[in-house]
């Protein structure tokens, strides 16, 4: 599926009001675009506003200098009152309002064209494209850019049908190698919270992941729950470490904290995300979801965000693969909603970004778009996670056909990839296409920190050169962040999302450039292998 990563920072140099947009990934060499804006007075303040109408805390500023001269700002009139309405009409102006605004100011100019030359490419495959916003200055974490929205009556982005929208982190920790799971495995944590009936929730909580619709009964795979009430820390881990698990869900108490957020698992008993992540990744855990109040929610000092601190950040750059946080306080009915159309799009195999919005249109048709719910859940991803988490049992990887063409002479080389270390590995490469990454499920596995989980493929094409069938070998890079070389003579050359033709001696590097080195070789043009 097609993927498009934006990231947004803040300029600190060039005056605390300016920021630079860029895409981190594109599925085409050219969409790597950049561009430089200001968050103007004009945001923040319908920003402040909105707070006052839609956020359950304190609202956080963001820390603007003064307006630079001759500065643009956007104009959206849509005949807003004065703030301290509270009437249906005005929320719903001011949610569109807001949504507007933001979109104008992420997608302008050339980060415009990325996206729409992405999308139309993704359209081109049948498929949706993946977007994911990487924010990495503190102060803009706690906004709702998920209800960006282009125009007036279209769809806000985390809607559309042809976008799957969630925010991601580039600075993690790689993923660790994932189990192929056939079924929906929960631990359900129920943890302190005065307003909760904790048996009683349970019982919900349970009924809700575990049932589904009569309709669809034959077509979803089984979900597997075990609950634990008020677990010790020592319970919780002991648990997670005894069984495999794919989900983590909790529900109770939550709150900012500067080390990830805290979750009450008792009266006395917290752990913070920090100490959940160190469990979470070594278990093999997949999703975290939390039904807990603020777990997208940075923490924050005198109403200045502080880095990296909320649960679902903390989650995400220690490896957990995905996180599902709410940005702001979520109603139970709300959240009961959400759950069970998350659970049933999960049991019927989606990706776990095309679930969450799934179940956000489910939230926006029941609580109405001028009210909050349909905003307050967050998904983040890990950027070398594509989001799968169940799949079928005979579901295996698909293999090119025979190409060859009869009766044409057809010398199949032994063509291989092998390593220049001391006592390194020689793969011989398939016919078809040979899969490079970090993970077993590759042909060639690469278990170094800096190698993707899909990094590369080598593709042998068959080439006709007059009464023969010539294979040729090329090479196209897919890891997350550009990290394929090979050497020129000009040193080592980095291959971006390209696709480069292989001779033999061609010396090649997967991960870091400081790393293995490997060479391709054709040995033997008359060999059958």
């Amino acid at each position: 599926m097609s993927c498009l990563n934006l990231a947004i920072a803040r300029l600190v140099n060039t005056g605390n009001d300016n920021f630079a947009i860029w895409v981190v990934k594109a599925p085409y060499p050219s969409g790597y675009v950049l561009r430089d804006c200001v968050f103007s007075p004009e945001l923040s303040q319908i920003w402040q506003e909105w707070q006052q109408m839609f956020a359950g805390h304190s609202p956080l500023d963001i820390a603007l200098a003064s307006t630079s001269p001759g500065a643009k700002y956007m104009t959206i009139d849509l005949n807003l009152p004065q703030g301290g309405q509270t009437t249906s009409p005005y929320s719903s102006r001011l949610m569109q309002y807001l949504g507007i605004s933001l979109w104008r100011w992420v997608f302008d100019g050339q980060i415009l064209g990325s996206l729409e030359r992405s999308r139309g490419m993704a359209m081109g495959q049948n498929k949706r494209l993946r977007l994911r916003l990487e924010i990495r200055d503190p102060d803009l974490i706690a906004l709702p850019w998920e209800i960006m929205q282009r125009e007036p009556g279209q769809s806000a982005i985390s809607l559309s049908q042809d976008i799957l929208f969630s925010r991601t982190i580039s600075e993690v920790e790689p993923l660790p190698n994932l189990r192929t799971d056939p079924a929906l495995k929960v631990l359900l944590v129920l943890g302190h919270d005065d307003k909760l009936e904790l048996e009683k929730e349970a019982a919900i909580l349970e009924k809700i992941l575990s049932e589904c619709s009569p309709s669809r009964k034959n077509s979803v795979s089984a979900c597997l729950v075990k609950t634990l009430l008020q677990p010790t820390s020592q319970q919780l881990i002991q648990e997670l470490e005894t069984q495999s698990y794919n989900v983590f869900f909790y529900a109770g108490h939550g709150m900012p904290d500067p080390d990830g957020g805290l979750l009450f698992l008792g009266t006395d008993l917290t752990l913070n995300g920090i100490e959940l992540a160190q469990v979470l990744t070594r278990t093999g855990v997949k999703l975290g979801v939390f039904n807990a109040c603020w777990g997208a929610q940075p923490a924050a000092i005198n109403q200045q965000a502080i880095p990296a601190s909320s649960l679902a950040e903390v989650l995400i750059r220690h490896g957990v693969p995905a996180v599902l946080a709410m940005r702001d306080e979520i109603a139970d009915q709300e959240s009961h909603s959400f759950i069970q159309a998350f659970a049933e799009a999960l049991r019927s195999r989606k990706p776990i970004d095309e679930a969450v919005a799934a179940a956000r249109q489910e939230l926006l048709t029941v609580y109405k778009f001028n009210q909050p719910a349909w905003t307050l859940p967050v998904l983040y991803l890990h950027p070398d996670f594509h989001g799968d988490l169940i799949k079928s049992v005979d579901e295996g990887i698909t293999e090119l056909p025979d190409t060859a063409i009869s009766g044409i002479n057809s010398p199949i080389p032994t063509a291989s990839l092998r390593s220049l270390s001391p006592e390194g590995k020689t793969w011989l490469l398939r016919s078809g296409v040979t899969r490079i990454g970090r993970t077993k499920d590759n042909d060639i596995v690469i278990p170094e920190l800096y190698v993707s989980k899909r990094h590369a493929e080598i593709l042998c094409r068959n080439i006709i050169a007059g009464s023969q069938s010539v294979p040729t070998y090329y090479l196209q890079d897919f890891s997350t962040y550009g990290t394929t070389w090979c050497l020129s003579p000009n040193g080592w050359q980095q291959i971006l999302r390209e696709e480069i033709l292989l001779t033999s001696g061609m010396k090649l590097k997967f991960g870091s450039a400081k790393g293995e080195t490997w060479e391709f070789v054709i040995e033997d043009m008359n060999s059958d292998w």
